[in-house]
């Protein structure tokens, strides 16, 4: 086939010479809490169907561990015995179905384990495990040796099209490479060629249970990120022994789970880390895959066009996206639902024991929890509605069916556009939850009108996508303003809709998403001028002195603290050595603020961090007692508060207000009386709900649904307002509306 006119290169096939990708985009391991199903696996199926059927090249599981002792959690997934062997072979089964590839990703979680089993090389617990790892025996290493090989060739059996090995991020495998948790002198630990001793043999005999025409797929920590971690010279002596072990690929790890330093946050820059992959490139024959932070077709033909890599992975944007491939494929990039980077439903749903989701794709899993939603990935059914482009229309909708389980509940189906005639439904406000609702209404058919009071779509987004790290955000609006075009809907800016306009309009249903208003606390002098909201900052663009409090310590004040505290660009771009010439600015800064050793002449990667000087001092204040800022994301908010420690801004709890005055802000920290002489106070002290036309509306017999922050303002929840805005969407079809 000639090359792809875009991305020649992305969509490449990579010959491995006993079998063929179709091309160079890995869906990276990504555990969803799919794995634990205790029934079927049949969600778990559906879910990589949907990528497979979206065109990705190779797809790999979350993380199966080979025996008990490597569980994540109790009764965690594992594949150990026939019975297991079985309930998988419908998820090897569903991807082949559509053309797909997949490997099982065999995971020994070692002393990040949460359960008292737990082994390790050597007993050094872990900070985020309760339970101290016991040593293993040699006897016990060999037995795990033969629990890898043993869980490779079951998942033969069962229809996978290889295993990948994770020997990075920390787990077992990682910890018997690096000395930081390897202290045994026995023939496993010590020396270098002792301490690799343990991945060899693992890899080995998985070769040779599996024979040679399996992928076997190696995750090799090129960057550990933490101290006593692997030299560069031992990353590629054990990258070359791999090879020769019979890995067929090589991917690539990055950063254990204790490092200090964000590595998959939206604060990370794109491609950040492709550096470390080239940097192996030549040493060894097999291909090498670059990951972390690769989010469109366009970085990631990118980076295959500078050679940095063979392929590259991509977890996340395949969650956001599951036809992330195939839009490519088929010039319909700006069509993406780009991976925002944002971890809220994806890891943080993960480390608090819950099933991943998307913030920006609701229908990623369907948790059981959850009410009913026409077109969840997770229906068995394979029944599809909603957005086109995300594997919406499946045959049975094209040939009008719906589907069966639902048809009295559900109107039918037109190829295209779901039910015609739905009926007009107006949307008043086009923040996430309006966008979301606006866009699924009408890819189900309905006529929606959606009315914005601004000059453009976004609401609350225009301002979180302003906060340095955060530019991601503009993804997302670009996405539904794509989706407003090609759904149809009717959008109306800088239109302040009053409940005259739409009662002349003749709406019967009408969908509140006006959102919110910063809520103003009861202290004296709020009104004092150098008060201001939030708004004022990141809406208004108001001048802010160089001394700042900011009351209320939630994701929002959190956030202006980034955003007056930023350096400039032209100090952080003088302060501190270069990191490489070569790499892009962003890069360099990101490496540079964060420690990590460009010229790797530290093991493990790092060096000292250097920050540029903050240009602003500023005050981040909460009421409450416990640690500030501790409601933010368990992925995230670690970073967020280094960020804001690193450029000196002072984190207070245990605050008591009094006034605001020209002196200053007068509080009580602690018991003790202060003021703080600043130049200004900027509030964000929490929202209150903003929706003047409920009861005129309702008063008039209009139907009413109300979402987002209209509904709950208690906190800005972008994950909330876009699957309460699809969920009503979905309501409303179940329902057909009173006619207009």
């Amino acid at each position: 086939m000639p090359p792809h006119p875009q991305y020649p290169r992305l969509f490449t096939p990579l010959d491995l010479g006993f079998t063929t990708l179709a091309n160079r985009i890995l869906m990276g391991s990504m555990h969803t809490g799919l794995e634990e199903d205790k029934g079927s696996l049949q969600r778990l199926a559906t879910y990589f169907a949907a990528r497979a059927r979206g065109g990705a090249g190779l797809l790999v599981t979350g993380g199966i561990a080979p025996n008990r002792q490597g569980w994540l959690a109790p009764f965690g997934a594992k594949l150990t015995t026939a019975a297991e062997m079985r309930k998988h072979r419908v998820v090897a089964s569903a991807v082949r179905d559509e053309g797909g590839k997949i490997c099982l990703q065999i995971l020994h979680a070692g002393r990040y384990g949460v359960h008292p089993l737990i082994v390790a090389p050597s007993p050094v617990r872990a900070h985020m495990s309760p339970f101290r790892p016991w040593e293993m025996k040699p006897r016990l290493i060999r037995a795990t040796i033969y629990d890898f090989a043993r869980t490779a060739a079951l998942a033969r059996e069962a229809g996978y099209d290889g295993v990948e090995i994770m020997g990075s991020e920390g787990y077992l495998i990682n910890e018997f490479i690096a000395p930081r948790t390897n202290k045994r002198t026995d023939e496993w630990g010590g020396a270098f060629d002792n301490r690799i001793r343990f991945p060899l043999e693992v890899l080995r005999a998985v070769r040779e249970k599996t024979g040679p025409d399996f992928i076997v797929i190696f995750r090799l920590s090129m960057l550990d990120l933490v101290e006593d971690g692997s030299t560069w010279e031992e990353v590629v002596a054990l990258a070359k022994a791999v090879e020769l072990a019979g890995a067929t690929i090589i991917n690539t790890g990055v950063g254990w789970h204790e490092a200090r330093i964000p590595t998959i946050a939206t604060m990370v820059p794109r491609g950040a880390y492709s550096w470390i992959t080239e940097r192996l490139k030549g040493t060894v024959r097999i291909p090498l895959i670059a990951t972390n932070r690769i989010n469109t077709p366009e970085k990631a033909e990118e980076i295959l066009a500078e050679g940095h890599a063979d392929m590259v992975s991509m977890a996340r944007p395949l969650l956001a996206d599951p036809d992330f491939a195939r839009k490519a494929m088929e010039g319909r990039a700006d069509e993406i639902n780009t991976c925002i980077a944002c971890n809220q439903a994806c890891l943080d749903h993960i480390f608090e024991h819950k099933e991943a989701s998307c913030l920006v794709n609701p229908r990623a899993t369907a948790p059981p929890s959850a009410p009913p939603m026409r077109g969840e990935e997770g229906e068995a059914t394979r029944f599809r509605g909603g957005l086109p482009g995300n594997n919406a229309w499946s045959e049975a909708e094209e040939k009008g069916m719906g589907n069966p389980s639902r048809k009295s509940a559900l109107p039918p189906f037109s190829p295209l556009l779901g039910r015609p005639g739905g009926g007009s439904v107006a949307v008043v406000g086009a923040g996430l939850a309006g966008l979301s609702c606006a866009t699924e209404l009408a890819a189900l058919g309905y006529d929606v009108h959606l009315f914005e009071a601004a000059g453009a779509i976004g609401g609350q987004f225009n301002m979180a996508k302003r906060i340095p790290g955060k530019g991601e955000f503009s993804e997302t609006l670009r996405y539904f303003g794509k989706m407003i075009e090609k759904t149809g809907v009717q959008l109306q800016l800088n239109t302040r809709a009053d409940a005259k306009l739409l009662l002349e309009k003749g709406f019967r249903e009408v969908v509140l998403a006006t959102g919110v208003l910063p809520r103003m606390p009861d202290i004296d002098g709020i009104e004092h001028p150098s008060v201001l909201s939030y708004l004022d900052l990141l809406l208004h663009n108001k001048p802010v002195g160089k001394r700042v409090a900011i009351i209320g310590a939630g994701g929002v004040g959190f956030d202006v603290a980034l955003y007056l505290t930023e350096p400039d660009a032209r100090a952080q771009a003088t302060t501190g050595a270069a990191a490489g010439p070569e790499l892009p600015e962003t890069v360099r800064l990101y490496l540079q603020e964060w420690g990590i050793d460009y010229t790797y002449s530290h093991r493990g990667g790092l060096t000292n961090p250097i920050h540029a000087p903050a240009p602003r001092q500023v005050w981040l204040l909460q009421r409450s007692k416990g640690k500030v800022g501790e409601r933010l994301g368990k992925t995230t908010g670690w970073a967020h508060r280094l960020t804001l420690k690193n450029r000196g801004v002072h984190l207070w709890n245990a605050v008591e207000y009094h006034c605001v005055d020209d002196a200053g802000l007068h509080l009580t920290v602690k018991g003790q009386p202060q003021l703080l002489e600043v130049d200004n106070v900027v509030i964000c002290a929490g929202q209150e709900p903003y929706r003047p036309l409920l009861a005129p509306l309702e008063q008039a017999g209009v139907r009413v649904n109300i979402i987002g922050g209209a509904k709950l303002a208690a906190e800005l929840d972008a994950k909330r307002a876009i699957e309460e805005g699809m969920r009503v969407a979905l309501a409303i079809a179940g329902t057909p509306p009173t006619a207009a």
